[in-house]
């Protein structure tokens, strides 16, 4: 190996090695202060999240008071002028909140996004309100004679053209009157003190659909008194979507 390469190698060694030895100079003499710098630094996050935590506590309440009132949906928006904090603020606690239950992300139509909290009550009411209405196909009436005690028939989808009346008037008169099957049955059915849509139907002899369809109708419980055996009116109750005899409903108002 020439002279010439050996002085190129010490030189590129000497570059390398000065800036290596100050660094290793600088770390031993300031790692207190760096020490001191890093544990400032992750006690400064803690202390913020704490701060953070303490503040969606106090924000909690107006925030199930919000899901209340508005049906599950919430924007940004809705909640920074209850709460009277910037708007940014209220994006977070909600991304927090919809990652931990679950939200799901609506758009607005004035842009920008919708937080659907979805809980019980309301997933009840939405159940509620899409049952299907039950209709009687337009079928040939059929010969043979059917036992008082049978079961009505399974009813099925009706074509959208035909009226709902005419459709409701149909499947009460295919239904034979089976009274003394449900009578004795009626102490054991209010146990609870109420029926349920179902248990009501079978009783007044008519699909539960009509009863669906009947139930808001100022004349229902006139309507339910016609047809009850023991000529019972019923009334319906929005807030246990159950059934009560008039006079208990009254008592209980």
């Amino acid at each position: 190996m020439s002279e010439k390469t050996l002085e190129s190698n010490g030189k590129a060694f000497l570059v390398l090695l000065l800036p290596i030895s100050f660094l290793v100079i600088f770390l031993v003499s300031t790692w207190r202060f760096l020490l001191a710098l890093i544990v400032l630094a992750i006690g400064f996050r803690i202390w913020q999240e704490y701060q953070w935590q303490q503040w969606c506590q106090r924000v909690n309440p107006i925030f199930s008071q919000l899901v209340r009132e508005n049906q599950g949906k919430i924007t940004p928006m809705d909640l920074a002028i209850r709460g009277n904090f910037p708007g940014p603020t209220a994006k977070r606690y909600l991304d927090g909140k919809a990652s931990e239950f679950g939200a799901s992300l609506l758009p607005a139509p004035e842009g920008g996004e919708i937080y659907y909290f979805i809980t019980a009550s309301i997933l009840g009411n939405i159940l509620d309100s899409s049952e299907p209405v039950r209709q009687i196909a337009s079928q040939p009436v059929a010969t043979e004679a059917r036992s008082l005690l049978a079961p009505p028939p399974e009813p099925v989808v009706e074509p959208e053209h035909i009226a709902e009346t005419e459709v409701e008037l149909e499947a009460e008169l295919l239904l034979p009157a089976t009274h003394q099957e449900v009578k004795p049955n009626l102490s054991r059915q209010l146990v609870f003190g109420s029926l349920i849509q179902s248990e009501l139907a079978k009783r007044l002899n008519v699909y539960s659909s009509t009863v669906y369809k009947r139930r808001n109708d100022p004349e229902f419980p006139e309507w339910t008194r016609s047809r009850d055996p023991d000529g019972i009116a019923w009334s319906f109750s929005e807030r246990t979507k159950e059934f009560f005899p008039l006079e208990e409903s009254e008592d209980k108002s």
